[in-house]
């Protein structure tokens, strides 16, 4: 599993219309774009992931921008990554296949990259926008 860069622009933009978004008004992807460093260009094409998944809603014309669909309590990482297209699997497998293409059998460590995922995901589930900001740490578990 590799986090892409839309993935990791994905989540630092949301931190931070989180940051910026002031009672519930629009933030600018100008504003976004010149907060984190990152092209606007890229970060439209983000937005438009995000809110195609109904995480972000947008406001058009003078002051108009982005804001959260949900609070920053109830909007996970994991959300976010994915709506932003991170497959976040960190098996190389098919994974419709039965078995391994290369071998013609289940490796016998693909249970170790089930669980790897299954705890990743549980972790990104449980990690909300708001503990992220508030520097919140939860510890490492899978439940």
């Amino acid at each position: 599993m590799r986090i892409t860069t839309r993935g990791r622009y994905a989540l630092r933009a949301s931190l931070a219309l989180a940051r910026l978004q002031d009672h519930n008004s629009p933030v600018s992807i100008n504003q976004l774009a010149q907060e984190e460093q990152i092209s606007p260009v890229f970060l439209e094409q983000i937005f438009f992931k995000l809110r195609k998944a109904g995480i972000v809603s947008s406001v058009r014309g003078p002051g108009g921008g982005f804001q959260f669909a949900k609070t920053p309590e109830e909007l996970t990482i994991l959300e976010i990554l994915q709506a932003s297209g991170e497959e976040l699997d960190v098996t190389d497998c098919d994974k419709h296949a039965k078995v391994c293409e290369k071998t013609g059998l289940r490796c016998a460590s693909h249970a170790v990259w089930e669980d790897i995922t299954r705890i990743l995901k549980n972790y990104l589930e449980k990690t909300t926008l708001a503990m992220v900001i508030n520097h919140e740490t939860r510890p490492v578990s899978e439940g």
